[in-house]
């Protein structure tokens, strides 16, 4: 089974995963108990402060994870990619289960019960240890094990961040369109969530009153969640690991993943230790983390950085193009490597087929059919400066279907399966000969160029210089077709990303 196949052959990456997608989901949780409990206490004793409470933690649990992630980004402190925005966020959602089941275990006591005990002498807080929580925790239990089913699930989507996770191999599986490798997560995640669901479940059973073992149940529990965080918090950090270890980083898309692991197999040849957050969201992200220093290299394209994260004028020479980009970064502390070799210009596709018969050979050309075809784009190309708004000024074109939206790797099957027309892609990307795609010709040269380099921290340049001569040992190996035969290994032939790079660093640059 060609499921198992990837476990056995991934079973240290596997395992790192599981191990993160614990830590984020433990010490999540164990946070969202300590918060919630007494929040929970407040509520019940304290409706006029408990109601909006509630109505907080209801709010943060409505808004969809990638939107709450998002907003958390930019903020000071909690912002940044990595684990500590991805437990913020995990905290948030386990707010309101916690909060709300022990509020409801509070309330639902007996009031004799209360009432006996004010009648033995009782405080207000002997009240709270020894009678009203010891008779709620089978609902506090409730809510936790609820909170930890909604966090593993959610902890899934921390992988966008670079939080890492089982999460990875589902993005990863996604931007390859390979159903295997996003079972790869997903199965793990599943079964992590019903044994965390059996678990808890047969602890609150033991807490139910009446049971005999409840006593026993309660420290047993209590053991076992303090030695599962000690045991994760041990394995896995806050922060990137080593102060020697060199962060390299990915846009979510399969050429970017290549280039990111081409980076880090380069440095790793040299000796160099590096820690890998690939997959981490699109262009944006990557720039906020390299500025923010969460990473230290990731690669980036000459157009794409000029148009869309610079603001500057599009242009149209290489050179200039480098030179511009070079002054620019210099200037936020961030070096230009030389161009790894190859210009991944965006490229107007449409099927073999429709070129065919309709004589479509240059941009200008879907003037033809630009009444009956609808348009289909990645995120990033309907709002950038250099995407569909200027290609329709340039072009005058004028779609009466307004375009389809998705991710950038599924654009290129929608368009093959009739979804949508005319896409947006990348030149070098693997799928166009696999799908039997036809590029159309830039006849006003729209597009300025997008040569791939390297953007590098000049912190970490400066010390580390061996990173600029490793890195170097790359500049103007890559050709168009290079690039587009490892994408179709892993989108088309569906091999490893690591494997694939390997074997084109052997043939290229062999020790």
């Amino acid at each position: 089974m060609r499921l198992l196949s990837f476990w056995m052959s991934h079973r240290e990456e596997l395992a790192a995963m599981v191990e993160r997608h614990l830590f984020l989901v433990l010490w999540s949780t164990a946070i969202a108990t300590a918060i919630g409990l007494p929040a929970g206490i407040v509520a019940a004793h304290r409706p006029r402060i408990g109601r909006p409470l509630l109505a907080a933690a209801s709010i943060a649990q409505t808004i969809p994870s990638l939107a709450l992630l998002g907003f958390l980004l930019p903020l000071p402190f909690i912002g940044g990619i990595g684990p500590r925005i991805a437990i913020v966020a995990l905290i948030l959602y386990a707010l309101l289960p916690i909060v709300r089941s022990t509020a409801a275990g509070l309330r639902s006591i007996d009031p004799s019960v209360i009432d006996a005990g004010i009648a033995m002498g009782m405080t207000a807080r002997q009240l709270l240890w020894l009678v009203e929580l010891p008779l709620a925790l089978p609902s506090i239990v409730a809510g936790i094990r609820i909170a930890t089913i909604v966090g593993i699930g959610t902890a899934t989507i921390a992988a966008a961040i670079g939080a890492g996770g089982l999460g990875e191999y589902i993005f990863r599986g996604l931007s390859m369109v390979d159903s295997t490798v996003i079972l790869a997560g997903a199965i793990p995640a599943a079964v992590m969530a019903l044994l965390a669901d059996g678990i808890l479940t047969w602890v609150e059973r033991r807490l139910s009153p009446g049971h005999r073992q409840r006593s026993a149940a309660v420290p047993l529990a209590m053991a076992t969640a303090v030695l599962l965080l000690i045991v994760v918090a041990g394995g896995a950090g806050f922060g990137p690991g080593r102060a020697d270890t060199i962060v390299v980083g990915s846009k979510n898309f399969t050429e970017q993943v290549v280039l990111g692991e081409l980076l880090a197999q380069t440095l790793e040849r040299r000796g160099i230790r590096v820690t890998r957050r690939l997959n981490l969201g699109g262009t944006f992200i990557c720039d906020r983390a390299i500025r923010s220093g969460d990473i230290d290299a990731y690669v980036e394209y000459t157009g794409t950085a000029l148009a869309a994260i610079l603001k500057q004028p599009l242009e149209k020479g290489p050179d200039a193009a480098l030179t511009s980009l070079r002054n620019a970064y210099g200037r936020s502390g961030l070096s230009v490597l030389a161009p790894l070799g190859f210009n991944n210009t965006f490229a107007m596709l449409v099927r073999d087929e429709d070129a065919d018969t309709l004589g479509l050979t240059t941009i200008d050309d879907l003037h033809r059919v630009e009444a009956q075809w609808r348009p289909g784009f990645g995120y990033e190309f309907a709002e950038r400066a250099d995407g569909y708004a200027g290609l329709l000024r340039t072009y005058e074109l004028r779609f009466t279907t307004p375009p389809r939206v998705m991710e950038l790797n599924l654009v290129y099957r929608a368009l093959a399966s009739r979804q949508v027309d005319v896409i947006a892609g990348d030149a070098t990307n693997g799928l166009i000969k696999a799908l039997h795609l036809s590029m159309l010709r830039d006849n006003r040269s729209y597009f300025p160029p997008y040569y791939a380099v390297p953007i590098v921290r000049s912190a970490v340049l400066l010390a580390r210089p061996e990173l600029r001569e490793a890195l170097n040992t790359l500049a103007g190996r890559i050709s168009e077709d290079d690039m587009r035969a490892m994408n179709a290994a892993v989108d088309v032939e569906h091999r490893d990303v690591a494997a694939t790079v390997r074997d084109f660093l052997d043939a290229t640059l062999p020790n």
